[in-house]
């Protein structure tokens, strides 16, 4: 553990006083019941008490400002759909930053799937990776599959398609991308295979040396 972590700063601990205090007060505990029984009102308030605090400490972990205000929206959004199951006995702050920190996971690796799948790196270095130049050659080997890739995916029905990158790119769930596509989980399954299976061939088509 780091001494930031162990030994927190004066000034942090008084930017924590006035959650604490809202807390002890019931202030908090008030709105939280509120919100668990669906109002909305309430929880636009504990959105209003916590939303400097998630902000910072997403900030800490996303370098670019306005994907950071992204996923605070993100985990507020999810905080909101779970309300009903959330632990009056857990700390809310606690639980927001778990929930900031999974969306946080998850951006890292829509953002990492994006590089593989586009050759492309996010602005700003959201991943913080070092810095692993490859030689000339992978690169011109990676543009060539890059652009095989783009060309092979283009190829594909629509509806496959768009199941293969909400599952392959945007990294949803079976259930969020099945919700999307308006269609079941066991057909998006289907989908997401057949569009696998007509891109590997498509790719391998393409990346065969013409005669």
């Amino acid at each position: 553990m780091n001494s930031i972590t162990a030994q927190p700063s004066a000034l942090s601990r008084q930017a924590r006083l006035p959650l604490r205090r809202a807390t002890f007060i019931g202030g908090f505990d008030d709105q939280i019941a509120r919100a668990q029984r669906g109002d909305r009102t309430a929880f636009s308030a504990l959105m209003s008490a916590h939303k400097d605090d998630l902000f910072r400490f997403v900030r800490r972990r996303v370098a670019d400002a306005d994907a950071a205000s992204d996923i605070v929206q993100e985990a507020f959004v999810a905080a909101w759909g779970a309300m009903a199951s959330f632990d009056p006995e857990r700390s809310f702050r606690t639980w927001l930053h778990a929930i900031a920190l999974n969306k946080c996971r998850d951006a890292a690796r829509r953002a990492a799937t994006r590089r593989t799948f586009w050759g492309q790196c996010p602005d700003g270095d959201d991943l913080r990776v070092a810095d692993e130049r490859p030689s000339p050659e992978a690169e011109t080997i990676s543009r060539e599959e890059v652009r095989i890739l783009r060309q092979a995916l283009a190829t594909l029905p629509e509806h496959l398609r768009e199941a293969l990158m909400l599952t392959a790119v945007d990294g949803l769930s079976q259930a969020a991308a099945s919700a999307t596509l308006g269609c079941s989980i066991k057909s998006l399954e289907y989908r997401v295979h057949r569009a696998r299976e007509l891109l590997a061939s498509e790719m391998a088509r393409r990346a065969t040396p013409r005669r």
